[in-house]
């Protein structure tokens, strides 16, 4: 905010002076607030109102009251959405072309979003919203996730006036890995005792609004609510998840139809639109055994109860904005971020953990821990089929550029604006057009300069005038690019290319393929809306037309250099500004540090040493964990006894116990590992002052990631999701734990293409 001119009076004393207050930025009278709703992996057919028979009435209940647009896109992937959602810009343009985990040194995939992009909340904090964040970020660099970090890219350092959420992509729903404004907190209370993550955002969205209306009855304000739903893991309570027993027995292609059936009679889709064909890397619901159904069903059923759940408390906060006789000037947006997810892979995913090391479960181990599904224990994501299902009537899924990938539900609210309601919108709508509608909607427009940076033009355009006219004009071009795949939409057409990171669906898939030998493909989606007639061969000119102007938009938003390798930018991150070292020393009392910033074990021979003071007597509870209940690692005392268990990916566990207890007074406890090298296991120790009072062997150590749910490691207690069962968390230290030091060998810079592609096979 720019200084303000002082208007009074300055004289020799207080008797010819004049004082001046400026005033303090007020948006006009009757200034809508707005409340943008993401939610996260949700399919263009998902929800009961774009054609699902899934129990969504809070979603349904905007549509109906509002309108539905079933011509939006996305980018096919999180955080470049998001950034979009942010800012009015292309995701490359303000260096978000990947997720913020696969930064890249490029300006377009930095991961590093510029004070010149300036945020909406940044935009309307200015002129005199309130602002407030949340549930789920994944816009800040996980090197910057950290409280030693400058939080210059955490929610706080981008417009919101408060946030109550999570960093990463995703995090475990009953643990999660959470944040409050600038620090992190731990969940208010347990599975066991009824937690669940979406209960608890509506809950903090409910607080910040009430004590905004206890010191102001009119200040409009900005509400972020993005949910971790629909995003794995797909947990919820378990009455929820039973509500919906039996209902897909029938299978992912019945209910496929089903779906596209109710579409055509609601009128979500064009007419003539087709119902496009089952890939052939997905399998016929018919041709599985009897155990692939039973498992494949309950994993939907685990999906379709977390939506229904997150519809459940999404309108908590609807109709809390209703309780405060504000929902009719709030402009409500709801959106998803991307495609439904194929991330479960073919057979679905009970930890997707396990796929980042190269150990997906087999049906068979999925089959025995079924009932364990949706849980504390799982890490749970459906298999291709429900994502071809969820994406119906369109073709391919998340991270690709095909409409499955890049085609989602939004539904718009606004009654004090518009007077034609359950009506559908078919016209182009890009979620670079979102902050530009609701800048045009509180009649605000993008400042030339934001804490003092010139601002770069917005380049999405505002839909507004979309409200009250059907037919009204929007833009015309738009350019999509996420992991090599390509497309680019124009005057109703689009030329669309697949572009492979692994062998993933076809033998012939070849990731290595040059750039310029892929072959594009040529859809006129205004009259083919679910891409069912390639008429590349039969326009060839047309084609060339597409292919041209997307090269010409590449150059304008800093897409180039193309790059489908998502293991390069794990093998070559960016720089942490943290010194590289060999010994690390931790000590009680802090919050967690996340996995990428604290020390890297696995797979190197290490050395863990906790300087102690055991009472008289004795002492118990956790010296360093790190990870959770779906993998990682704890050094703790228990009965007296020195212990050590390793986690593997929540498979199964390595156990040491010392057979003598601790002794009284002053000493060190000493884990040791001799690794034989990554992907691999070897011999461990526990020692006592030196001694040794345990050893064997480790047979395979996790060799890449303990969790991806950000469950980080704890010194001196074990918070979130224990990692083992042996315990019961937090189960903090009961003596006196001064540091542990943990000293390491070995490089943490490891080639991570075998994993990275075992993980991409199951996607």
């Amino acid at each position: 905010m720019e200084a303000t001119e002082f208007k009074g009076k300055i004289g020799r004393d207080w008797r010819d002076s004049e004082p001046y207050w400026p005033p303090e930025p007020r948006p006009a009278p009757g200034s809508p607030n707005v409340a943008l709703f993401v939610l996260d992996d949700t399919g263009f057919a998902q929800l009961s109102c774009f054609g699902s028979d899934l129990h969504t009435p809070t979603f349904a209940r905007l549509a109906a009251d509002g309108l539905r647009y079933t011509n939006f896109h996305t980018t096919a992937l999180c955080s470049p959405t998001r950034a979009c959602l942010m800012t009015g810009r292309n995701h490359h343009s303000v260096g978000m072309g990947r997720i913020t985990d696969l930064a890249r040194g490029f300006p377009g995939y930095s991961g590093r979003i510029p004070k010149s992009a300036g945020f909406l909340p940044e935009v309307l904090r200015d002129e005199g919203y309130a602002t407030y964040a949340l549930g789920k970020w994944h816009l800040t660099p996980h090197e910057e996730a950290h409280l030693g970090a400058s939080r210059a890219r955490w929610p706080l350092g981008r417009g919101f006036q408060r946030w109550y959420g999570f960093f990463g992509g995703e995090t475990h729903q009953f643990n999660p890995a959470l944040a409050y404004d600038n620090h992190f907190v731990e969940a208010p209370r347990s599975y066991e005792d009824g937690y669940h993550l979406t209960e608890d955002l509506a809950d903090h969205a409910i607080e910040f609004l009430t004590d905004l209306r206890a010191v102001d009855p009119e200040k409009p304000f900005l509400l972020y609510f993005a949910t971790g739903a629909c995003h794995s893991p797909h947990q919820s309570p378990k009455e929820w998840i039973d509500r919906y027993q039996g209902h897909f027995d029938r299978g992912w292609d019945v209910w496929r139809e089903e779906i596209y059936a109710r579409q055509v009679q609601m009128g979500v889709i064009p007419p003539g639109t087709e119902l496009s064909p089952r890939p052939p890397w997905v399998p016929a619901w018919d041709s599985l055994s009897d155990d692939e159904k039973r498992l494949n069903a309950r994993f939907m059923e685990c999906f379709a109860a977390f939506l229904s759940h997150t519809d459940s408390q999404i309108g908590r906060v609807i109709d809390f904005i209703e309780e405060l006789d504000e929902l009719d000037n709030t402009l409500v947006i709801l959106v998803s971020d991307n495609g439904a997810s194929s991330e479960g892979g073919a057979a679905g995913s009970i930890n997707d953990a396990r796929s980042w090391n190269a150990m997906p479960a087999k049906v068979k181990e999925m089959v025995a821990r079924i009932d364990e599904l949706g849980g504390p224990t799982m890490h749970n994501n459906y298999p291709w089929g429900w994502t071809m299902a969820g994406n119906t009537p369109l073709r391919r899924w998340k991270r690709e550029t095909h409409e499955g990938g890049i085609a989602d539900p939004c539904i718009v609210r606004w009654p004090a604006r518009i007077s034609t309601t359950g009506e559908v919108r078919r016209q182009f709508v890009h979620a670079i057009d979102i902050t530009p509608t609701i800048l045009d909607a509180c009649n605000v427009g993008l400042p030339s300069t934001i804490d003092g940076v010139a601002q770069k033009p917005l380049e999405g355009a505002s839909i507004l005038e979309t409200f009250t006219d059907a037919k009204a004009k929007t833009r015309v071009t738009q350019y999509f690019e996420m992991l090599g795949s390509r497309a680019i939409h124009h005057d109703g057409w689009k030329a669309v290319v697949f572009k492979p990171l692994a062998a993933m669906y076809r033998p012939e898939d070849d990731p290595d393929l040059p750039f310029e030998d892929d072959v594009w493909e040529l859809y006129h989606v205004a009259e083919d809306f679910s891409e069912c007639h390639d008429l590349a061969a039969e326009q060839p000119d047309k084609l060339q037309e597409l292919v041209d102007l997307w090269w010409e938009q590449a150059e304008k938003y800093q897409v180039l250099p193309l790059d489908n390798r998502p293991a390069i930018a794990m093998m070559d991150p960016p720089p942490t500004g943290v010194p590289e070292r060999t010994r690390y020393v931790y000590r009680p009392g802090g919050s967690r540090v996340p996995e990428e910033l604290a020390v890297d074990v696995k797979g190197r021979t290490h050395t863990i040493t906790a300087t102690v003071e055991i009472p008289s007597d004795g002492a118990q509870g956790v010296l360093l964990a790190m990870g959770s209940i779906l993998g990682g690692f704890s050094f703790y005392v228990d009965e007296d006894r020195l212990q050590y268990v390793h986690n593997f990916l929540g498979r199964s566990e390595d156990h040491l116990e010392a057979k003598q207890k601790v002794p009284t007074g002053p000493c060190e406890l000493g884990f040791a590992f001799e690794s034989a090298g990554r992907f691999m296991g070897g011999k461990a120790k526990l020692t006592v002052n030196g001694e040794v009072v345990a050893d064997g062997e480790i047979p395979r150590f996790t060799p890449v990631r303990f969790s991806i749910t950000d469950a980080g490691l704890t010194c001196g207690n074990d918070t979130g999701s224990a990692v083992t069962p042996r315990y019961t968390g937090p189960f903090a230290f009961t003596g006196k734990l001064r540091h542990v030091v943990v000293e390491v060998e070995g490089s943490p810079v490891v080639d991570f293409n075998e994993a990275v592609e075992s993980s991409l096979r199951t996607q």
